[in-house]
């Protein structure tokens, strides 16, 4: 009794069921060889695991509304569980690094990401912000289902916030109601290894309640001298399914990371000469003995609950706490002496921090119908607060080192740490968001956002900030043109709290601005294919602009408020399946930015960005796939001290073999033709991106 199928597999498990039956009745049972077909699976749902797509049916990012890509009035993609897995997307690095129009300005231990010209400040769990050490927190995306990405202001869900872009790390869930797992692992190069284990399992016997862990243990070293990684990961979920009703998630996340050998500046850019330097990429200024260790633990808890009909009340919470130890070096100098190797200093800092974080969202989200179309309203709070405990030490005043001779010694073992002020942040929000159909075709997509915001530090010189009441207004309208194809435009406020100081020693006052976007959206192929065009327009006031060589007694750096910074723009978008065995992601991005005197606005991000990914399905064992990512010139500096990175293209590619139905074999290789770029610059400063690399991965799954 065969059913039709485009890939059959023998059912074992329907083997010793028949097998069982016979035991019991004494009977002799004769059936015919069963089949079943292993569909591919729909992208319409919010899992993108098991689904052979770079696109996904719905998103929430943007409103907390359960809208596709062609209904939300934001520019919007995905990186999808299969795109993390063909492109070995295995560090927040490398996510940043596959998302169109963002342009990473590297400092070693601290990526400095601008998107649209502006800076990314926080990024999302499970649709709750959070703000800890984003910049430095070089997480493992292997607990992550997808990642959705908002470009532009996303004020009302997140309230305070640059106009860059949302990432939301959607996690993945014991959905499984048989026991399943996988073994992947990993070899690269410089000595880069990893191992990981994903089991799922039933629970209970009605499988109601579910369970899911993850582990993963990562060694591997750098192109550069003296870096080594250890990253060690666990995760751990359980779902249930607490009657027809209600649903509820727990889970932990904990990670090991250190760093010995860490960047915590980077290269020198010029000789006394006024000649730029030319180092091998191989060539680190750090000691071994430097280290940035991460370790961070985490809990959290979802609950789903149907009140009335589709009536439902949605709460969030999560715990995070982040410990980082550093022990660090900076090399600082006007430049090099090429003779001599004189002129420069360093820093050795040292610190250890302790980041407390609790995040809190709950919403009621009302669907009904009124003139035979569909609404829906969401109301809500939320509640993030953030804690820092500092205490450091380092070595004053600055030593000199010769850059031929160099020797660093760890002068710090025998120094005490010195308490510094607690630091604490506290955003309290209020939100209403609405989807309303004004007919078949045109939706109005609004919402509103009320924010308290306050920080505190326990150091009576520095005032205590308060801003109350803080609307963020959010408008779009979206009307379908035809089934496939929809125009949209939409608006809303920004609001952004700085931590930065003028050259008198106060906190520039907040980022206020707008955010404006029209576009035309085409999903085809039942949703498989999506593709989008969107213009955009930024303006923002006291946009905190640094002034170059400028220093407070602190040694923090002075920043002045640039009036009227406008960046406006246009995106290219396209994902998805163009045939059943032809999948492709694409995205171009241009912006300009300046401000009111007509000065250019971050010169440190590319204006025009490219991204482009194929994979094509050969024969039912090999896919092969390709693609390249392109950045326009970016630069620092005037005279003599400009700093300049030309255009540059990368190429990557990547060959998957299917040995058996459990096993599969897979080959990345990056940066093809091992072109020699900078991914971060700064005054008298140059980071080096990664040179051609490879990694041979091989999954087994059970």
């Amino acid at each position: 009794m065969p059913i039709n199928c485009s890939k059959s597999i023998p059912l074992s498990i329907v083997a010793i069921i028949v097998l069982s039956t016979q035991l019991i009745s004494n009977e002799v049972i004769s059936l015919e060889p069963i089949e079943v077909t292993a569909q591919k699976k729909s992208t319409s749902t919010g899992v993108t695991e098991e689904v052979d797509s770079y696109t996904i049916g719905s998103m929430n990012t943007s409103t907390k509304l359960d809208l596709s890509i062609k209904e939300t009035p934001q520019s919007i993609s995905v990186i999808t569980s299969q795109e993390i897995e063909d492109k070995q997307i295995n560090s927040f690095h490398d996510v940043l690094a596959n998302i169109a129009g963002l342009t990473i300005n590297n400092r070693g231990d601290n990526l400095v990401s601008s998107v649209r010209g502006f800076d990314l400040t926080y990024f999302k769990i499970d649709g709750v912000p959070t703000y800890s050490t984003v910049n430095h927190n070089n997480f493992d995306p292997i607990i992550y289902d997808h990642i959705e990405i908002v470009k532009g202001a996303n004020g009302l869900t997140t309230g305070q916030g640059e106009p860059s872009l949302a990432m939301n790390f959607i996690r993945k869930h014991a959905n499984s109601k048989e026991m399943e797992g996988s073994i992947a692992l990993n070899a690269g190069s410089w000595d880069s290894y990893s191992q990981a284990l994903d089991i799922s399992t039933p629970v209970t016997e009605d499988k109601h309640i579910r369970s899911r862990f993850i582990v993963k243990n990562e060694d591997s070293k750098a192109f550069y001298d003296n870096y080594d990684k250890n990253n060690k990961l666990f995760y751990g979920i359980v779902d249930a399914d607490l009657g027809d009703l209600t649903t509820l998630s727990i889970g932990a996340t904990y990670q090991d990371l250190k760093n010995h050998g860490a960047w915590s500046w980077g290269l020198p850019a010029f000789y006394s000469d006024g000649t730029h330097t030319n180092f091998s990429r191989s060539t680190s200024l750090t000691p071994e003995w430097t280290h940035i260790n991460l370790e961070t633990k985490e809990v959290f808890a979802n609950l789903k609950q149907y009140l009335y009909n589709d009536i439902s009340l949605n709460l969030s919470s999560s715990f995070i706490r982040t410990n980082q130890d550093s022990n660090t070096v900076q090399i600082r100098g006007n430049s090099i002496n090429k003779t001599t190797g004189t002129g420069l200093s360093y820093n050795n800092y040292a610190a250890k921090i302790i980041y407390d974080e609790i995040n809190f969202d709950s919403y009621l989200n009302f669907p009904f119908t009124l003139n035979n179309l569909s609404q829906e309203i969401i109301t809500g709070l939320s509640y993030n607060d953030r804690t820092k405990e500092l205490k450091d030490k380092q070595v004053l005043p600055w030593p000199a080192v010769n850059f031929y001779t160099f020797t660093i010694p760890n002068t710090l073992d025998s120094v005490a740490y010195t308490n510094r002020p607690d630091e604490d942040t506290k955003q309290l929000g209020t939100y209403l968001a609405g989807r309303f159909s004004l007919s078949e075709n045109l939706k109005l997509i609004s919402g509103l956002r009320v924010s308290d915001w306050k920080y505190h530090k326990d150091d009576p010189t520095v005032p205590e900030r308060t801003f109350r009441n803080e609307l963020t207004p959010y408008a779009g309208l979206v009307y379908n043109l035809d089934s496939y194809h929809s125009v949209y435009i939409s608006y809303t406020d920004i609001f952004r709290p700085q931590s930065v100081k003028d050259i008198n020693g106060d906190y520039l006052d907040p980022i206020v601005g707008k955010n404006y976007e029209t576009g035309i959206k085409g999903e085809y192929f039942g949703g498989k294919l999506n593709t989008s065009f969107t213009l955009f327009k930024i303006v923002q006031d006291n946009v905190a602009k640094l002034v170059n060589g400028v220093t407070l007694p602190s040694g923090e750096y002075v920043y002045e408020a640039a009036k009227g910074v406008t960046s406006k723009g246009f995106e290219v978008g396209a994902s998805g399946d163009l045939t059943e065995n032809w999948s492709l992601i694409f995205g171009l991005a241009n912006f300009s930015a300046e401000d009111a005197k007509g000065d250019t606005f971050n010169t440190k991000a590319s204006r025009t960005t490219m991204s482009a990914f194929t994979k094509y399905k050969i024969t039912n064992a090999l896919s092969l796939g390709g693609g390249v990512n392109y950045y326009s010139k970016f630069y620092t500096g005037s005279g003599n001290t400009y700093i300049e990175q030309e255009a540059f293209t990368l190429a990557n590619l990547m060959a998957k073999y299917q040995l058996d139905k459990h096993t599969e074999l897979q080959l990345n290789i990056n940066n093809l033709f091992d072109k020699t770029y900078y991914e971060g610059i700064g005054t008298n400063l140059m980071v080096y991106g990664a040179p051609r690399n490879a990694m041979l991965s091989m999954r087994y799954s059970f």
